[in-house]
């Protein structure tokens, strides 16, 4: 059978990922998957993996390891019962001498495919022609569907030609493709000074099958983005066929973040937290341009290797990181695009805010825009989901503007308006109410469930929401480490600018493991993403915001989550949210 899949490479195989690459066409049946030369890689993988664990299993081939004879006797299994094989290939017997041993070599050969990540990606040469197709995703679902349906075809099949039944439970998992990608090249969109990134294409369309499950190589973040002198992406010599661009909407800005394929599953998940530009963003320039999973030896020449530049030339900033395992987490992708988006936002005297905000409306008809300001695990994500959990006694109806990130601006008339960043939720799985989570799974993508600091990534808003503007009510710290005193009082107002300003300048926290920091810790106004890298820039904007708060009377204080203190994980933030509630229905 011939391969009909025409690119300059057809598939990549590294590590435990497959990343399948098309110029629109695909597998046509089960055989064409069989004969296919990912299938027969696949195969040879499988049997060194057992070889390697001295597997039992390997005694199917009846002490020769032949591949090319077991290959011949999966292509007639695809057609035959095992006796008419045995009749036509008596060579072949000693596979079916016991033919549950055999089965069990099919099975765990089918649990070895689908213990990879598993990436369809279809390349295009105009890719505002895809935009202009009437519905060009129906295509791509059907192919990619006809591949999962493959797939399982071919693995019953073999499955039914050694047993001779007919199983009675049939379990329809996504057995072939777990996540699509559409992308086209649009060399145009690109800056000339950048032009070895011209033959990178962009993602026009992603299509996921949920709950997507990854396990990166860590589950944790260390340190800090540093801001260099020197462009650290320009010039650089990539392989352009194991990189794909992803162009963000974040917020209002667009940011190109580029990702090695080593990477793909961190890079296909931001597909939940940011949307993908509109065809109008790629008639101006980008705001950022950002390179995730860069050779080290590439940042050889300094002395951080997550670092970003503003590039005065081009008036854009850029950012790297390398692709060493140590760096394979998605807060290192999702972290250092805010912080491009953060140094932005200074540049144009806008104040980046770390942290959550919700408009609130109560049943007695009462409303309130509230931001909660907090490094990672201060309990923003976490007051918010305390917030959805109090719904039927408190709220008519509740709508996040940010989970994460957002910035403050002051428009014409003095007001303070807020902005948010991501459509999407990245939030600690132990964090939120099982029913929350579960209820969820439809639409996650979740990683490393099996390890502290487990992750789940959610749409939870539009970018019509985020990038509207909003006026704010409460300005409120969220203070994860401190215990209730006799008063009881979980919300707490700053009477005078001075000391809120210390307070949300210190940043203090109790880390919950989010990074590798432990024990209580502080951060420079709780946001180590663009702050303290413009520290001079941020200290005057911050000042002239916090002025613009007490003169429009804008309630600013600090509410205790508890998040950080042992016991208090769910109840903490929950009973917080109860004393903003009641403060908010008190309020004249």
């Amino acid at each position: 059978m011939n391969e009909i899949i025409n690119t300059k490479k057809d598939f990549i195989l590294q590590d435990k990922t497959v990343i399948i690459k098309s110029e629109g066409k695909s597998f046509y049946s089960p055989d064409s998957l069989l004969h296919s030369k990912l299938f027969k890689t696949i195969m040879e993988d499988y049997v060194e993996h057992l070889k390697k664990n001295d597997s039992p299993l390997l005694s199917v081939f009846g002490g020769n390891v032949d591949l090319k004879e077991l290959h011949k006797v999966l292509d007639l299994l695809l057609h035959y019962p095992k006796d008419s094989i045995m009749e036509m290939n008596p060579y072949s017997k000693h596979f079916f001498d016991d033919s549950f041993m055999f089965l069990q070599f099919i099975e765990n050969l089918y649990n070895f495919w689908r213990s990879h990540e598993r990436y369809f990606i279809i390349y295009s040469n105009n890719f505002l022609r895809i935009r202009h197709h009437e519905r060009p995703y129906r295509t791509f679902n059907n192919t990619v569907e006809k591949l999962n349906d493959f797939v399982r075809i071919m693995y019953r099949d073999l499955c039914e030609n050694i047993t001779a039944e007919h199983p009675r439970i049939y379990r329809q998992v996504t057995a072939g493709i777990q996540a699509g990608i559409i992308s086209a090249y649009l060399p145009e969109a690109v800056p000339e000074d950048y032009a070895f990134l011209k033959n990178i294409p962009f993602i026009n369309q992603i299509l996921l099958e949920p709950p997507l499950i990854l396990d990166p190589p860590m589950n944790t973040r260390t340190g800090m983005f540093k801001k260099v002198e020197t462009n650290p992406i320009i010039d650089l010599s990539l392989n352009e066929e194991e990189w794909i661009c992803y162009p963000a909407k974040v917020g209002p800005l667009v940011i190109y973040v580029y990702f090695n394929f080593k990477f793909i599953g961190l890079g296909t998940s931001l597909a939940n937290l940011f949307e993908i530009a509109e065809e109008e963003d790629f008639a101006k320039k980008p705001d950022a341009i950002y390179l995730y999973g860069v050779d080290t030896e590439l940042l050889k020449d300094y002395d951080s290797k997550t670092i970003f530049h503003y590039d005065e030339k081009n008036d854009l900033y850029v950012g790297a990181v390398p692709n060493g395992n140590q760096f394979g987490y998605f807060g290192y992708i999702k972290k250092m695009i805010l912080t491009l988006h953060n140094s932005r936002c200074i540049q144009k005297g806008m104040m980046p805010i770390h942290g959550a905000m919700v408009k609130i409306s109560l049943k007695n008809g009462k409303n309130a825009n509230v931001i909660i300001v907090g490094d990672s695990g201060a309990g923003k994500s976490e007051s918010l989901e305390a917030f959805r959990l109090l719904g039927s006694d408190y709220l008519r109806d509740m709508r996040i503007i940010f989970d994460d990130m957002g910035s403050l601006k002051l428009d014409e008339n003095g007001e303070i308006i807020a902005y948010g960043t991501e459509t999407g939720a990245f939030v600690r799985l132990d964090d939120l109410q099982p029913g929350f989570a579960f209820g969820n799974l439809d639409r996650a993508i979740i990683h490393s469930p099996q390890k502290i600091n487990a992750r789940a990534i959610l749409p939870i808003t539009t970018l019509k929401e985020i990038t509207e503007g909003t006026k704010i009510d409460y300005f409120i710290y969220a203070n994860n480490y401190s215990e209730i005193k006799n008063d009881k009082k979980m919300l707490r107002e700053f009477k005078d600018k001075e000391t809120a300003f210390e307070v949300f300048k210190k940043g203090k926290r109790m880390a919950k493991g989010t990074t590798s920091e432990k024990g209580l810790t502080e951060s420079y106004f709780a946001n180590p993403f663009g702050a303290p890298q413009h520290e001079a820039e941020h200290e005057k904007i911050a000042h002239r915001f916090f002025d613009a708060m007490y003169s429009k009377s804008i309630y600013v204080g600090e509410i205790k989550t508890r998040l950080g203190l042992i016991g208090f994980e769910s109840t903490g933030p929950e009973e917080a949210a109860k004393d903003l509630f009641e403060h908010i229905n008190n309020c004249k």
